[in-house]
């Protein structure tokens, strides 16, 4: 092989390396111009998860504002509320609504002023709507929870069933094999 043939050769190897290197750093620019963008974005990210983290706080805050709590909400619960709320809370009562004194309110609030238990005995005047038999049960804390076999009003536990206590809008239903409805009345209505 002559010299040229082998400087040839050598040019070509040359190239090649240089090339491969071009391809690293190009890879290591991108990676960095990447790595800067990051950089230089992750204050500005900050920024706004922290603002709109407040923001969604004082929505919360501007809708629970607008919930008009009657002052009969403002003595403790009764005998009859606490086994209800224990009755479907279980172990947890004391933890999830006992010691919240906002969500306790709440379920005050619906016991003593949403919901109401009213008896059509005209069927004419009764409206068709949801049974309560179509209504699952609130199993999240207290999995033995059962349904009423027969319903009497005295006992009867509201918050044994995934009713729309929380919506916006007012709710009935039927209580099955009954003249007897329950009424929801949104939380927000004043």
């Amino acid at each position: 092989m002559n010299k040229v043939g082998v400087l040839d050769n050598n040019v070509f190897i040359i190239y090649e390396i240089n090339l491969k290197i071009s391809k690293c750093l190009i890879i290591l620019h991108s990676f960095y111009i990447n790595t800067m963008k990051v950089n230089f974005l992750l204050p500005f990210f900050l920024i706004f998860f922290f603002i709109s983290n407040s923001q969604s706080h004082k929505n919360e805050n501007a809708i629970r504002n607008e919930i008009s709590f009657p002052d009969n909400v403002l003595p403790p619960v009764s005998q009859k509320e606490r086994k209800m709320i224990v009755e479907v809370f279980g172990n947890k009562a004391d933890e999830f609504v006992f010691k919240n004194e906002e969500f306790l309110k709440d379920i005050k609030h619906l016991l003593r002023n949403r919901i109401r238990i009213f008896e059509i005995t005209d069927e004419k005047k009764q409206k068709k709507t949801k049974l309560l038999s179509q209504v699952d049960l609130y199993l999240k804390h207290n999995k033995n929870l059962q349904r009423d076999k027969t319903f009497d009003i005295s006992t009867f536990n509201p918050l044994k069933y995934k009713l729309d206590f929380f919506a916006n809008g007012t709710y009935l239903y039927k209580i099955d094999n009954t003249d007897y409805f329950i009424q929801i009345t949104s939380q927000y209505r004043k």
